[in-house]
C-alpha cells in the first residue's frame, strides 16, 4: 500500500509568506548543493550540519539553524517541502508569522537536540528541514485533528482519492517514527527517526504557548472523511475547492459535474 497526502480542506486568512519563503529557501540553497563536487557537497555539510560532538564541545548552536535549509537528496528535499506545503500554512496562520518564525526553529532546535542527545558523540551530520516541520505536524494535530486531508492512495491495482482525518494521517506518520527508530540506534546514518519525534513533541507542547489567543484547540472538521473518489475528478475537487476559499459559496461550479452518490458517501 502507498499513500501521499496531497493537500488539506482548511482555508487560510492570510498568506503564508514565511513557509513560502522556507520553502524557496531550501529549494535554493539544494540548487546550491547540486552544482557542488561530492567532496565540495560533503565538506559544505561537515560545515553547515549539525555535528552532535561539535556541538556539544564547541557549543556550535548557529548550525542548528543553518541545518534546517540543506536536504541530502531530492526525495529528501520532496517530501519535506510537500508536508511543509500542505500543513504549513495553517500553523502560520494561527500563530501569526513572527511568532511563527520562533516556533519552528525553536522546533528545529528540540529535534537536533533530541537527535544529538542519542548519541553526543557522534561525528555524523545531522541536517534537513524534518525536525522543524515535524513540529508543525505537531501543532497541527494538535489545532485541526478532524481536519480532512486529500490523500492519494494506492493498493495494488487500485487507485483512490480518499478524504482521511488529520490525526489519523499524522498519526501513521508519527506512529512510523516511532517504530523505525529503534532500528537506527544501531547505525551510522540514515533518517534522523529521534529528531521527527523531538520535533513532534515539541510542537504539541509548544502550540498553546505560540497560537493566537482566539484560536481554539481541536477545531471540528469542515469536510466529511472517508469520501472516496476516483483520481480523475482531483481536477474538478480542486476548482471547488478554490472557489470554495475565494467566495465563500457553497454552490455549484462551473465545469464541475458532481459524480453520483456512492456507499461511502
Amino acid at each position: 500500500m502507498f499513500f501521499l497526502p496531497l493537500f488539506d480542506d482548511n482555508p487560510t486568512k492570510s498568506r503564508p509568506l514565511v513557509s513560502w519563503f522556507v520553502i524557496f529557501a531550501c529549494i535554493l540553497v539544494y540548487l546550491f548543493q547540486s552544482g557542488l563536487s561530492a567532496r565540495e557537497d560533503y565538506a559544505f555539510v561537515v560545515l553547515y550540519g549539525v555535528i552532535p560532538a561539535r556541538l556539544f564541545s564547541q557549543f556550535d548552536v548557529l548550525t542548528i539553524i543553518s541545518s534546517m535549509f540543506l536536504h541530502g537528496g531530492f526525495m529528501h528535499l520532496g517530501s519535506n517541502m510537500l508536508y511543509l506545503w500542505i500543513f504549513g500554512d495553517n500553523v502560520e496562520d494561527a500563530m501569526g508569522k513572527g511568532r511563527f518564525i520562533v516556533f519552528y526553529l525553536c522546533c528545529g532546535a528540540a529535534a537536533a537536540l533530541t537527535q544529538a542527545l542519542i548519541d553526543p558523540s557522534s561525528t555524523v551530520p545531522l541536517i534537513g528541514a524534518s525536525g522543524g516541520i515535524a513540529g508543525i505536524l505537531g501543532a497541527y494535530i494538535m489545532l485541526y485533528p478532524r481536519a480532512t486531508i486529500k490523500v492519494f492512495m494506492w493498493i495494488i491495482i487500485f487507485v483512490r482519492l480518499l478524504n482521511v482525518p488529520a490525526w489519523l494521517v499524522l498519526g501513521f506518520w508519527i506512529g512510523g517514527q516511532f517504530m523505525a527508530a529503534p532500528a537506527a540506534l544501531s547505525s551510522q546514518a540514515g533518517v534522523a527517526y529521534f529528531a521527527h519525534i523531538g520535533g513532534f513533541i515539541a510542537g504539541m507542547v509548544l502550540v498553546g504557548l505560540f497560537k493566537r489567543p482566539q484560536i481554539t484547540l481541536f477545531a471540528p472538521a469542515k469536510e466529511k472523511t472517508w469520501q472516496v473518489a476516483r483520481p480523475h475528478v482531483l481536477r474538478g475537487d480542486i476548482k471547488r475547492r478554490y472557489v470554495l476559499e475565494k467566495t465563500g459559496n457553497s454552490g455549484s461550479v462551473p465545469g464541475f459535474k458532481r459524480r453520483r452518490k456512492g456507499p461511502w458517501d
